[in-house]
């Protein structure tokens, strides 16, 4: 299976944590079972997915008998097994990178803080490969290009049947103009941002340039989270080499505080959009 992903840990993570509640080791539940210990060891640690007859034989043995929490754990397992058009992107993005775009791909909200770029659901093609041919460093354009096409297509996330509902706070200093040789790359990226702020689903804040200290200085995020319970939502931090999850409930629960406190320093909705109208405006 390779590295294990936000979804199939949470589950292992849970199925453990059941049956530590329920007093039972590792061995007694696997021997039950009549599975090796390596399998059920595997399993909770997200390494190895697991079969719906499996799951139902598991969850029986750790006392798991409540019918909404038994739902949950199999849509996890599902989503765990999922395939999506992301893996024919494989060999050019990472295993983290793909686990964010099944993420998303499953999330109900995301709630996300941008201190110096656009948010990847609401860039432009062509601000998506002017930010991506910097990023990369080493990339060729025909990776570039693929990396933007992935970036494009994860958008397809806010025009589904049942949309993503999308909160971003961004920065004043990531709407300025960046690309002194194509004016017209951030104008029309800023009137994208206009455009998706009118969709009932996009909501678009933007924390001025001369706002006080704030909790953002430490960083941007974003935070999904998704229809089962809010002691699933994960935290995505990325940097310029790698990718971090943050799992733990309470650390959850910390960006979650974050986000209320970045929103509330933010611009209301409309000055927002009047932020980005002269900004806009003021491009050549």
């Amino acid at each position: 299976m390779g590295e294990p992903t936000v979804r199939t840990r949470q589950l292992g993570s849970e199925l453990a944590r059941h049956r530590d509640a329920a007093g039972l080791k590792i061995n007694d539940v696997a021997e039950r079972l009549g599975w090796p210990a390596s399998k059920l060891s595997r399993i909770e640690k997200g390494r190895l997915g697991i079969k719906p007859g499996d799951l139902d034989a598991l969850m029986d043995e750790c006392q798991i008998s409540d019918p909404a929490k038994r739902d949950v754990l199999h849509r996890i397992a599902r989503h765990g097994r999922q395939l999506g058009w992301w893996q024919t992107y494989r060999d050019i993005i990472s295993p983290a990178y793909a686990d964010l775009i099944s993420l998303e791909d499953s999330a109900t909200s995301l709630r996300t803080y941008q201190a110096t770029l656009i948010p990847g659901l609401l860039q432009t093609a062509a601000y998506a490969r002017a930010t991506l041919d910097a990023l990369s460093m080493t990339a060729t354009q025909a990776e570039v290009n693929a990396l933007a096409d992935v970036r494009m297509a994860r958008q397809s996330v806010l025009s589904r049947p049942e949309p993503l509902e999308l909160w971003a706070v961004i920065h004043e200093a990531a709407l300025h103009p960046r690309v002194k040789s194509h004016p017209k790359l951030m104008k029309e990226q800023l009137q994208w941002l206009l455009d998706k702020q009118d969709l009932p689903h996009v909501s678009i804040q933007v924390l001025p340039l001369d706002a006080p200290p704030h909790v953002g200085m430490g960083g941007s995020f974003a935070l999904l989270s998704f229809p089962e319970t809010a002691d699933l939502d994960v935290v995505y931090l990325e940097n310029l080499t790698n990718a971090l999850y943050v799992e733990e409930p309470a650390e959850v629960r910390r960006y979650g505080s974050a986000f209320e406190r970045l929103r509330a320093a933010a611009l209301p909705f409309d000055e927002s959009a009047d932020l980005i109208e002269r900004l806009k405006d003021t491009i050549k």
